[in-house]
């Protein structure tokens, strides 16, 4: 199963360009397509040609009811213009290294989903030529800021060794985002504060999720394939959507059926509170302070349930919780958040 070691592997390496499947974008952006109308929106992590966002939105522009579309991508990407060349007058190599930006204001012709066209695309690409890029194209550059602030709504699947960064900036700015991310960046000082004081939360669709990657990363783990193309395929685990739009979603309660007993419900040794190992199990009749996964976050409402904090910042030594079953069995758990079910 494809775990954290995918993750870390990309951050350590920096092995960035994982490109999302259309599936993936269509499946979650159905919640939302009520935010999206008279819109400006940016892709700034994407090359307009290859990004499958870049796709969705172009394609989607009169269903959706766009005012803008903005996409920028970053120079010298691996896969830049190996389907289409968008810069015929300039040596190939020379084209492969350009930071560019493409905006579309409206589009005639295009049927939208279910039958999307990849001549549509060409079509799209052809009438509404890129502008090349002074700069390298970095979402962090004074270039790419002007970008951002003229965007109400900001989707992409941002680098996952930059994902504090883009987050910070997307703060900063005070923009509206819906952006893929590895679940794991919730333990973030960057990030959970934001969570707690409700400022972001978790999409619809988690879990483990399939990204195309250039022919150059070297996969020496599992959780890869090779396609009958030769195209090269990385398995990431723990994939969500990180956003701050509202969604019904985060206003369903979860179900709780189960009854407080502590032979079920062991006590830490170091923290009053009780460990629960699945947010399913979280008892009905407990009023106390519990650890549950991080994964508890794909079904938090915080009108039900206060999130206090995570485990490491609840302990005196800077510890995280030690859940000690006898003296002859103890056992590390994985980073756990501290909640209290609210009355």
């Amino acid at each position: 199963m494809a775990g954290n070691s995918n993750l870390h592997d990309s951050m350590r390496n920096k092995q960035d360009e994982f490109y999302t499947e259309l599936s993936l974008i269509e499946d979650e952006l159905l919640h939302y397509k009520e935010h999206f109308k008279n819109k400006v929106i940016l892709c700034n992590c994407d090359d307009p040609y290859e990004s499958n966002f870049f796709k969705y939105f172009a394609l989607n522009f009169n269903t959706l009811g766009l005012k803008k579309l903005i996409t920028t991508c970053y120079s010298g990407s691996p896969i830049s213009g190996t389907e289409l060349n968008l810069f015929p007058d300039l040596e190939p190599q020379v084209a492969k290294k350009q930071a560019y930006k493409l905006e579309i204001t409206e589009l005639s012709n295009v049927k939208g989903e279910p039958n999307y066209n990849l001549n549509d695309v060409q079509r799209i690409l052809k009438e509404n030529q890129p502008e090349v890029l002074k700069g390298n194209g970095d979402f962090r550059s004074d270039e790419c800021i002007k970008f951002l602030k003229e965007a109400d709504i900001v989707v992409t699947n941002p680098p996952f060794s930059l994902f504090r960064e883009f987050v910070t900036k997307l703060v900063e700015y005070e923009k509206e985002f819906l952006i893929v991310g590895n679940l794991n960046a919730v333990t973030y000082k960057e990030i959970l504060p934001l969570i707690m004081q409700n400022k972001i939360w978790i999409g619809y669709n988690n879990g483990h999720f399939w990204f195309k990657v250039p022919q150059s990363y070297e996969i020496k783990k599992t959780d890869f394939k090779i396609d009958d193309n030769g195209q090269k395929w990385r398995r990431m685990g723990n994939i969500c959507w990180y956003t701050n739009l509202d969604i019904e979603k985060r206003h369903e309660n979860i179900l709780l059926f189960r009854e407080y007993n502590p032979k079920d419900y062991p006590t830490y040794d170091n923290y009053n509170a009780i460990e629960v190992s699945r947010a399913a199990d979280i008892p009905k009749d407990y009023d106390g302070i519990m650890g549950v996964p991080i994964t508890f976050l794909n079904k938090y409402n915080p009108e039900q349930f206060d999130l206090l904090g995570i485990d490491k910042d609840f302990t005196s030594d800077g510890g995280r919780f030690t859940l000690v079953k006898s003296k002859r069995d103890i056992r590390r758990l994985y980073a756990r958040l501290v909640v209290r079910r609210k009355n």
